[in-house]
């Protein structure tokens, strides 16, 4: 499917982070009805943070069909949209673990992982996913709690996460890393979260060479504007209605269109590739 829906968007904006998928117009494609699995990662296990909507969603839904049993990583409050995708993985033959918990706590990022080891035994790929922003306006407009919250969630618990998952992964082991095309052109009204991404960029271009010795790659997917319950629940409402207007292609990008390079990077076919960055922008130039 190429026919994917172009602001204007008539959506409600919504009051609590990080949102509900279902409030959303149009709704969201996460591959529900598209994606085919071909085995590409068949066996493995997949610990995916931030996996109750948007890109998580649509990581999850196509690591299942691709064969992966998964661990699903999100906020309590997100309960209704992480069964929603439990649904999915389990309708692909899969398994699904669910991990409510906030990963701003060392602890839940430590028991994230354990969980996931103690119900299958090993990590292959680790998605650092989980994100947190908010649009302000003016510096004076971010408190120092936001400002702390937002490192807390983004590059905090990427670091968290992946130091306990290290242990339980073996050569051929994938990281992926969520970061933004924000990381290299940061938004004003997005100064934190701009901020965290390219915090995340450069520890994973660390990573992949402090972990080359043990066989484990680390690499970082830099998406554009992507059509997630993020952007209606942290943005203003003029920047919702026109989302996505200004790339190249005149659209947000859908969750859907983020399956294939996080695929690619978890499997085997990707055995040479660490400490690189995918852009997935729509045209919007990443150099």
């Amino acid at each position: 499917m190429t026919n994917f829906p172009k602001p204007p968007f008539d959506t409600p904006l919504q009051d609590r982070i990080p949102g509900q998928t279902d409030a959303m117009t149009p709704l969201p494609d996460h591959g529900e009805g598209s994606y085919e699995g071909s085995g590409r990662l068949e066996g493995k296990i997949a610990l995916i943070t931030g996996a109750d909507s948007g890109i998580g969603r649509a990581v999850a839904i196509g690591y299942a069909r691709e064969g992966a049993d998964i661990a699903l990583s999100y906020l309590a409050e997100e309960e209704k949209d992480a069964k929603e995708t439990a649904s999915w993985i389990e309708k692909a033959g899969r398994r699904a673990l669910l991990l409510p918990g906030d990963l701003k706590s060392r602890e839940v990022c430590r028991s994230v992982v354990d969980d996931t080891v103690a119900a299958f035994g090993r990590i292959d790929i680790l998605v650092n996913n989980a994100a947190f922003q908010v649009e302000r306006l003016a510096l004076e407009d971010i408190s120092e709690d936001e400002w702390d919250d937002t490192f807390a969630t983004n590059i905090g618990a990427t670091f968290r996460l992946t130091r306990h998952a290290v242990p339980h992964m073996k050569s051929g082991s994938s990281i992926i890393h969520t970061v933004s095309v924000n990381a290299d052109s940061p938004k004003p009204r997005l100064l934190a979260y701009s901020a965290t991404k390219a915090a995340i960029q450069n520890f994973s271009g660390g990573l992949a060479q402090l972990l080359g010795e043990k066989g484990i790659r680390s690499n970082t997917v830099a998406p554009g504007p992507i059509w997630t319950p993020l952007i209606p629940a942290t943005m203003h409402g003029d920047h919702v209605e026109v989302f996505g207007a200004d790339t190249p292609l005149g659209r947000p990008g859908q969750p859907v269109e983020l399956i294939a390079p996080y695929v690619m990077l978890a499997s085997d076919e990707a055995s040479y590739i660490s400490g690189a960055t995918i852009a997935v922008t729509g045209g919007t130039p990443v150099i």
